[in-house]
């Protein structure tokens, strides 16, 4: 049993694995940086210790300060959250050889999946589709043109670290690869320290599915169900839910076919404790695997509200070394469940971060609500790192009473003094295409470049 956990994040995600913590009566310790002094999982935690300025370099990035933090304050355990060094191997290696225990998966499993290159090549001898792509990565622009020409366009540059829709771009000819292949690169370097990306056929209105895993120290591995990740902007996501209505009306037996492909390919990586197996799925029915999420991620809640299972919990569980405590037998979808991340943004000027003091802050409640959010009234949002107010996350017994609740409880927020991504959130849920279930990862740009627009603008 953890006697004291340190939380290497900030934010939202933070204070969820605090609360996860004192559940288990675990002590917590707080890292921050100076501009995070009066952070909610600064206050919650019961020790605290700066580790830096405002920039993630200088703080949350910082393995040396992150590990000193740790010995002063004795922990045993560090749980990464997501990002910053979330899927970092060298830094649970570095955690190991401090006798201090890293709260995700092994360095081994980290290394077996080290970045999106890597990782296709596994999931290929797994046995499980990927997307037609280059072998590896594309080291210059001559290259990238050969293996365009040899996928046939549209193609999709990728960069093998990182995520977040970072260091992506699409090219439909030769001129937008060249671009599109230097900026992908140069995105890269400055967001992950990697500049390295490779080239996969883009999938034509591809559905965004990803399947949630947990390994224990036994080498036992189960599914959670999926998620439908496709309402994006920009490849980030703006909306989750569970299950996936493309799966649930159209494609039922895909469910089964792909929780099995997700398991091959943690099994053939030896993988540890919580992580995600995303795939793209076309209009057919094809499926194509795309990468393994390392950590805990962002949208986890609606898996937790449709399964009964705390997936942090679990994290620490499997941490201390005891086995799973689920079999896939026991794992049920039941009811409905939908996740929008409240971002400090602008939708109408291209998703401009929109930092400042939080004014007047009201989330809303009632029955089947849950807000996981390190916001308060009086609270200033960084410029420093994401967006992200926090989540609101509904349940309701099917959909459409997922959908309708989602709906009254974005109208019952209240956030003043920034711009947020509330009110075109509250649009996407009145738009008929969403509440049938037909859209796919282009959806957003439809909906803002349509005739729908004019009325999302009257609602901001």
């Amino acid at each position: 049993m953890f006697e004291k956990v340190l939380v290497a994040n900030r934010g939202e995600i933070a204070v969820r694995i605090i609360r996860a913590c004192k559940e288990l009566n675990i002590r917590t310790v707080a890292v921050y940086s100076e501009v995070d002094a009066n952070s909610m999982h600064v206050q919650m935690a019961d020790e605290a210790i700066c580790i830096g300025k405002a920039a993630s370099s200088e703080s949350y990035l910082r393995i040396d300060r992150i590990i000193s933090a740790a010995e002063i304050a004795d922990v045993d355990a560090i749980h990464p959250g997501y990002g910053f060094l979330s899927e970092n191997s060298h830094f649970a290696e570095v955690c190991e050889s401090c006798n201090i225990r890293f709260i995700g998966p092994s360095p081994r499993a980290m290394n077996a999946l080290s970045d999106k290159a890597v990782s296709r090549a596994l999931a290929k001898k797994a046995g499980v589709e990927t997307p037609p792509g280059s072998e590896g990565t594309v080291d210059n622009e001559k290259d990238a043109l050969a293996n365009a020409k040899r996928i046939g366009y549209p193609v999709m540059i990728k960069a093998v670290a990182g995520g977040g829709g970072r260091g992506m771009r699409i090219a439909h000819n030769d001129i937008s690869l060249v671009k599109g292949y230097h900026t992908a690169r140069s995105e890269a370097e400055k967001c992950f320290g990697n500049s390295g990306v490779y080239i996969e056929k883009f999938i034509e209105n591809p559905h965004h599915i990803e399947i949630q895993i947990l390994g224990d120290n036994k080498g036992k591995i189960i599914h959670l169900g999926e998620r439908d990740c496709s309402v994006q902007r920009r490849n980030q996501k703006l909306i989750e839910e569970a299950p996936s209505p493309l799966l649930e009306y159209k494609f039922k037996k895909l469910r089964d076919k792909i929780g099995k492909a997700a398991i091959r390919i943690a099994e053939a990586a030896h993988y540890t404790n919580a992580g995600t197996v995303e795939f793209i799925v076309d209009d057919q029915g094809n499926y194509y695997f795309l990468e393994v999420n390392k950590r805990i991620q962002v949208e986890h809640p609606v898996t937790e509200e449709v399964t009964g299972v705390d997936l942090v919990r679990a994290q620490l569980e499997i941490a201390m070394g005891e086995p799973l405590k689920y079999s896939q037998s026991d794992i049920q979808l039941k009811g409905h469940a939908i996740e929008c991340r409240i971002n400090a943004e602008d939708p109408f000027g291209d998703f401009r971060p929109s930092p400042g003091r939080i004014e007047m802050y009201y989330q809303p409640g009632g029955r089947g609500v849950r807000m996981d959010t390190h916001a308060y009234a009086g609270y200033t949002i960084p410029p420093t790192y994401d967006s992200m107010i926090g989540k609101l996350i509904v349940k309701g017994g099917d959909r459409r009473v997922a959908i309708d609740r989602m709906n009254r409880a974005l109208n019952e927020f209240l956030i003043t003094g920034i711009k947020t991504t509330i009110s075109f959130q509250q649009a996407i849920m009145q738009d008929p295409n969403f509440r049938r279930g037909v859209y796919s990862t282009n959806f957003v740009e439809q909906l803002l470049g349509g005739a729908r627009r004019e009325l999302i603008e009257e609602k901001t």
